[in-house]
């Protein structure tokens, strides 16, 4: 229990200082995973909850939902229900309100932080550099207990009740939750599609999923091939800008069509 908690405030942590990442699903769920000896479950938990997460992003003022909270409550819940795999797809269907309801605790937590930014301007004009520091670090945790107090609280609940509540649930409540929790995932990642689908990256899309129907290829083996292609497009984009101004099609913005133009 205290090292879930421990890995709850340091995710809580790095939703803010995003320097290694412990917010993310796929890491988040993995340490909880580790500390409570249900690696398997929870990396597959975080695999699929990292889809999701890759379609939510801070633009201006709008936050996006609080994946650490979702990682870590959802992870938990997993545990203590003792369903392994079979739990997965109603921890995502937990997961989603869980992350919405992390907005709250997010606003809360940056309200408070406004009077600490306030200090820290004044700390500034006395010249004290290490009540500035103290504060900043104080600031920093507090982002880390918005995550380690609901984990806590999540703990005290005994995995007898999860485990109770979870067999309880008739089947066509559970299996709605699975098929809803597989439908999240594959929006997320329609999300993640759309932010990057342009001309020139539609045609390396549809081979992959060829070569992935196709082949009997491991996901080492596909990874080695997206990368291969990802480098053999930026060496086309670098020489159709090397080319702009010699042949007739000069650079438009399409490395293929500016390469074939050029002969």
């Amino acid at each position: 229990m205290i090292l879930v908690v421990v890995v709850a405030f340091f995710a809580g942590m790095e939703g803010i200082l995003d320097e290694f990442q412990f917010h993310q699903p796929l890491i988040a769920c993995t340490l909880i995973g580790l500390v409570t000896g249900n690696l398997i479950p929870c990396v597959i938990l975080g695999g699929q909850l990292q889809f999701i997460a890759l379609g939510w992003a801070n633009i201006g003022a709008a936050v996006a939902p609080d994946a650490a909270l979702a990682s870590i409550a959802s992870a938990i819940i997993l545990v203590q229900g003792g369903q392994g795999v079979k739990g997965v797809g109603t921890a995502i269907a937990v997961a989603i309100p869980l992350a919405v309801a992390g907005l709250f605790l997010t606003m809360v937590a940056r309200t408070l932080a406004v009077p600490i930014v306030h200090i820290m301007d004044k700390a500034a004009e006395e010249g004290s550099f290490r009540k500035i520091e103290i504060w900043q670090v104080i600031g920093i945790c507090m982002q880390g207990l918005r995550i380690a107090i609901p984990a806590a609280a999540l703990l005290f609940i005994p995995s007898t009740a999860v485990r109770g509540l979870l067999e309880s649930m008739p089947a066509w409540l559970s299996d709605g939750m699975t098929i809803g929790g597989g439908m999240v995932v594959a929006v997320g990642y329609a999300m993640v599609i759309n932010m990057m689908a342009s001309r020139e990256v539609w045609p390396f899309f549809a081979i992959g999923f060829v070569v992935a129907a196709l082949t009997d290829l491991t996901l080492i083996a596909l990874g080695a091939l997206g990368i291969s292609f990802g480098l053999i497009y930026l060496e086309l984009k670098k020489g159709g800008s090397n080319n702009n101004g010699n042949g007739s099609g000069g650079n438009t913005g399409d490395p293929l069509d500016d390469v074939l133009n050029d002969y």
